[in-house]
């Protein structure tokens, strides 16, 4: 018997069936959206239009479909465009708080219909790969709230007392976070093996009813080499030149996979108005393991354990009703720092470093970043691979890694 594992959205799923009358949940291919929509609440009846039966009389019978007074989960929704007017009108007639619950794989025909469809009627939540901590059995996010709700001076206590168990970086990167090979799979070749499975899924059931994608294998091409430049700035002419396409049809095929949930654009943070600062944003990828199996790499490079750590504040911000934008900062100059999370009113800059030995160079993007916001951020945070918690000077908190996520 497989054992389910708590979700961080659960929670705020919960909440939103009580008061929306659609609460529609999207995200990648097997992050596991079945699984929660169907434990959210036993008690709701459960339809997936994958069962061929459901999706015809969902096609031929839209309204008496849903005509149910009963709360209505409908997993697979885009299977069904059709179905969501059929939804709306149903709504309209009664505006009952958790009336539907729909699950899909995000795709350009599902943005869309839900968009027009359910304009002012529904609530949409993205379910990210596990974290750390929801593989561990806990819907927790790493302690990014208390840091921010607690003094800088304090930081030190709270890291010490919410940290998981330590364990190697690279495995949890190599496993990612899709349930399956995350959790339920030992063995390196079999997550091998669902990894091109799921990779060929994705190329030729997601996107094979999309007209702009000419050719799979050059879409394939442009995958590898984006997961080879994670956390790079996003040059759509040098990837276009490295898999001989156009710059617009790289543009176009970036867009596809951020709608379809693959990749994960972090943008500029420019709010200082007097510093030139790059404003082209860093690419990441959702999930460490795919990402690794399509760039055909067998060892994480430092950007896997910064594509981690924005896995986990990705996962947390999704949770929250206000959610804190995620950015990275740049100058012309050179000086970077990784991740800005601004959180009410407030700014938490965050360097990564995949050593366990630190160095006095390693604070300087942080301190040159501090001289630059000092008025709204908090103290910096620098995260490692080794177990040494320290202050780096004045307002600067070097913590393992895993203390943290």
């Amino acid at each position: 018997m497989v054992t389910l594992l708590p979700r961080l959205l659960g929670a705020t799923l919960r909440r939103a069936l009580q008061s929306s009358p659609v609460v529609v949940v999207t995200g990648a291919r097997q992050t596991g959206k079945s699984t929660l929509a169907a434990a959210v609440d036993p008690s709701r009846e459960y339809t997936t239009l994958d069962d061929i039966d459901a999706l015809a009389r969902a096609q031929a019978e839209p309204d008496a479909f849903v005509r149910g007074p009963a709360p209505m989960t409908i997993d697979e929704i885009q299977r069904a465009p059709a179905l969501l007017l059929a939804i709306k009108r149903a709504i309209d007639r009664q505006r009952t708080p958790g009336r539907f619950l729909l699950t899909g794989s995000a795709n350009l025909h599902l943005l869309k219909a839900v968009s027009e469809s359910l304009a002012g009627r529904a609530v949409y939540l993205t379910l990210q790969p596990l974290t750390r901590r929801e593989q561990l059995g806990l819907a927790t996010p790493g302690c990014w709230e208390q840091l921010f709700d607690a003094a800088d001076d304090a930081w030190p206590e709270i890291v010490r007392a919410g940290g998981a168990d330590t364990e190697d970086w690279r495995a949890l990167a190599r496993r990612g976070g899709y349930p399956t090979p995350a959790v339920h799979l030992r063995d390196s070749d079999d997550r091998r093996l669902w990894f091109a499975g799921y990779t060929q899924t994705y190329l030729e059931r997601d996107l094979r009813d999309l007209s702009s994608v000419a050719s799979l294998v050059d879409f394939r091409r442009l995958m590898r080499a984006t997961c080879l430049r994670l956390g790079n700035l996003v040059n759509q002419t040098e990837l276009g030149r490295d898999v001989g396409m156009p710059q617009t049809t790289v543009r176009r095929h970036l867009g596809l996979l951020e709608l379809s949930y693959q990749l994960a654009l972090v943008p500029a943070f420019t709010a200082h108005r007097t510093t030139r600062l790059i404003k082209t944003p860093k690419a990441y990828w959702s999930d460490t393991g795919l990402a690794m199996h399509l760039a055909d790499e067998t060892e994480p490079r430092g950007a896997h354990l910064e594509n981690l750590v924005l896995s986990d504040l990705l996962a947390w911000a999704g949770s929250r009703v206000d959610a804190p934008s995620i950015m990275y900062w740049r100058t012309a100059s050179g000086d970077e720092v990784d991740f800005v999370v601004e959180w009410k009113g407030k700014l938490l800059p965050i360097e990564v470093k995949s050593s366990h030995r630190l160095r006095p160079d390693d604070a300087r993007p942080l301190r040159s970043f501090l001289a630059h916001n000092s008025r709204r951020s908090r103290a910096g945070l620098l995260l490692h691979t080794g177990d040494e918690i320290a202050w780096l000077g004045d307002r600067i908190l070097a913590v393992p890694w895993w203390r943290v996520i």
